[in-house]
């Protein structure tokens, strides 16, 4: 923007008023030169300036405070009427440029130049060197505070110096990011680093509603210190950027950007297969920016090819959207065929964060987001695709609420107008209150409605503060498909928190007095444990998690009214109809770690045949009136289906600045139904693989 002002200054100076500023009879004239003589108006001129500057500058305190010691750069005109106009400041305060302009604006009016004896304007730069001091007198001005006619040539010289003002004001990168308004990328396994800091008994933190921007962390953690405790002795650029600092690292005063390369190279093999390898290939590239302290935005775009455990394929190919490609591949998106048995599945992942106020943040853009204390989440998971979305992070006192308005997919052929996906959009939201130095409690709200009949994105549920279940029934309960939801959180000690989660689709009360398991009871709830530096192990993090919900939660009557995005479910993995134990240790040390994770489950699908086509509730995309009964309902009914699953990870950290990780990992997996169907198949699956990953997301394998 700076150069674009002196730009259009030079363009005007040039074809306009060229023989103007480059030839004049006589400089401007204070009253005080007025008996001077004409040969030394220039320099009374350049004395009378600067003695009026010194006199009426008042220095800014944020000057005086820092003990700054530079200029200010100031290009201003006196037109054919003798007064002053500022066309120009640069300053590396605020504050300085305001000050500057206060001056200027100051400056009483005098006699102006001439050119063959008519008034005409003329362009100077000055540099008012800080400190400040008194100049010399008889005219004699100091070389730094010499005012200069700026003709062509002297104003390309201030376009040159402004240029490399910019060039000159970087300065050595610290690693802003950490401090900043930007999320900290969400994976379950590095947000075990700092979990036990964030749950400290009696902070104010609100852990709930995820990603954490790295300024609410940072006042916990030090992030920026953990990453330079990790940094390698090296020398060479190449050792720096491969083990220390990311690609590309530009910092200036009110700026700065990173740009990182994305890798996910893994192969491996499935037992199970028939194929020899499993595979992925993705690359792309990480870009995060600053612009100010309260302005900042990311961008992610990969390019991915892989091949996965055949258990794996398989799903991502019963998730299948209308047209010809062939999968849906589980938290990323459509997948197009890649050679015979391989898929092809491109992504981009995006959004601006804005904090206007210290208590505010704003975020939009396109993403995923998650709400809960535990591995799982029933409010709002992100194991679906990524999807765009609008959030505002509102802190004050011990409250923490947030607002999220969802623009989601519904891609099945049924759905499908003029072949384009169906718009869905869902809205929630969800207040964190910490009640006490150990109690934290969350209240949850969420609806879904869709874009028929014109609807299109309907403005009662802009609303930040409301009921959705209220306006579900003002307009229409077929026109909504609300959720509430209870959380809770108790911090035993430093070293102990329970957690857990209550989610309420439907509710029959005389149907539970009546012990009658009614289907209208659509409820699920989630109990869980986390032990930090376990048996006084730093950095051992032990984890318990129970998950139950009740066949039919999540699903409705109008079909595209579910809690779903893209064929993939808003919270739990596994829709409904199910119940699991979910068991995880996370250990860290320096830059090595190693997870393991333990899921022992029941669900109940359906059958799917001609002879037996209800819904036993657990496709959260079957219409719940298509049940098989209306009481009598319980969970793993249907097409019961136990299953076991383990996954052990254990790696190296290359480069803590990007996350890059080199690891390998093995899943075993036993899926048992009781009935072999087109759709529910018995697997036995150990998939082995190593790899190198720029872990920015949660993979889920636990399908």
């Amino acid at each position: 923007m700076k150069r674009i002002v002196l730009f259009a200054i030079l363009l005007t100076t040039t074809f306009g008023y060229t023989q103007t500023l480059l030839s004049y009879e006589k400089s401007p004239v204070f009253k005080e030169c007025n008996s001077v003589d004409v040969d030394q108006l220039k320099s009374c001129f350049n004395y009378t300036l600067n003695t009026f500057i010194y006199k009426n500058f008042k220095t800014p305190q944020v000057v005086i405070d820092e003990s700054y010691v530079g200029n200010v750069k100031v290009l201003f005109e006196v037109n054919s009427t003798g007064e002053f106009k500022t066309l120009y400041t640069d300053a590396i305060y605020d504050e300085l440029k305001i000050e500057t302009k206060r001056v200027f604006d100051a400056l009483p009016k005098v006699e102006p130049a001439t050119y063959n004896g008519n008034p005409t304007f003329v362009q100077y730069s000055i540099t008012i060197a800080l400190p400040l001091t008194e100049p010399v007198e008889k005219f004699l001005v100091k070389a730094g505070d010499e005012v200069v006619l700026t003709n062509k040539e002297n104003l390309n010289a201030t376009l040159s110096d402004e240029f490399d003002a910019i060039r000159k004001e970087k300065i050595a990168f610290e690693n802003l990011e950490y401090s900043s308004e930007l999320n900290v990328p969400f994976t379950h396994s590095y947000y075990a680093r700092f979990d036990d800091e964030m749950n400290a008994v009696g902070t104010n933190s609100h852990t709930a509603a995820k990603p954490f921007v790295y300024n609410d962390v940072a006042r916990y953690y030090d992030i920026k210190g953990e990453k330079e405790s990790l940094a390698k002795d090296v020398d060479s650029w190449l050792g720096r950027k491969l083990f220390n600092e990311h690609l590309v690292e530009v910092q200036g005063k009110d700026y700065w950007f990173t740009v990182d390369p994305i890798l996910d190279l893994q192969i491996g093999k499935d037992t199970e297969a028939d194929f020899n390898t499993t595979w992925n290939n993705t690359r792309g590239v990480y870009i995060q920016a600053g612009l100010a302290k309260r302005f900042n935005l990311t961008t992610s775009i990969y390019e991915s090819q892989g091949r996965f455990a055949d258990y794996f394929n398989q799903y991502a190919e019963s998730l299948k959207a209308f047209g010809p490609d062939p999968a849906v591949i589980p938290g990323r998106g459509i997948a197009k065929r890649f050679k015979e048995d391989a898929y092809d599945y491109p992504v981009a992942e995006a959004y601006v964060s804005y904090t206007p106020a210290d208590f505010l943040n704003v975020q939009f853009g396109h993403g995923k987001n998650f709400i809960g204390d535990g591995y799982r989440s029933l409010f709002q998971s992100d194991v679906s695709s990524p999807y765009p979305f609008l959030k505002l992070n509102t802190t004050f006192w011990k409250i923490k609420y947030t607002s999220t308005w969802m623009w989601l997919k519904d891609v099945r052929d049924e759905v499908v107008e003029d072949k384009a996906f169906l718009t869905k959009y869902m809205a929630n939201h969800y207040l964190s209150w910490n009640v006490s130095k150990r109690l934290n409690i969350g209240l949850f709200e969420s609806v879904i409605w869709a874009d028929t009949n014109g609807r299109g994105f309907d403005v009662n549920y802009l609303n930040p503060i409301i009921f959705f279940r209220a306006i579900e029934f003002q307009t229409g309960q077929g026109a909504g498909n609300a959720i509430l939801g209870l959380s809770s959180k108790y911090k035993w000690n430093n070293k102990v928190n329970l957690y857990g989660q209550f989610v309420l689709d439907e509710f029959s009360l005389g149907d539970v007095k009546a012990g009658e398991k009614s289907w209208k009871n659509k409820f699920g709830f989630q109990l869980g444990a986390k032990y930090f530096n376990a048996f006084n192990v730093d950095n051992l993090l032990l984890q318990a998690e129970y998950n139950r919900v009740r066949p039919y939660v999540y699903s409705h009557n109008t079909q595209i009214l579910n809690y779903a995005n893209f064929n993939q479910p808003m919270a739990h993995l596994w829709g409904a109809n199910f119940k699991e134990l979910v068991l995880i240790g996370r250990y860290n040390y320096k830059r090595w770690f190693g997870d393991a994770k333990f899921i022992i489950g029941q669900r109940g699908f359906d059958f799917n045949t001609d002879e037996d086509s209800f819904s036993y509730g657990g496709d959260i995309y079957r219409d719940y009136n298509d049940r098989n009964a209306d009481t009598g309902i319980k969970i793993g009914q249907g097409n019961k289906t136990n299953s076991f699953m383990t996954e052990i990870q254990a790696g190296y950290l290359l480069n803590p600045a990007t996350n890059l990780k080199v690891f390998t990992n093995i899943i075993y997996r036993d899926f048992n139904p009781e009935a072999i169907t087109a759709s529910t198949q018995d697997s036995n699956t150990l998939w082995f693989s190593v790899g190198v990953r720029t872990d920015l997301f949660n993979w889920y394998n636990d399908m």
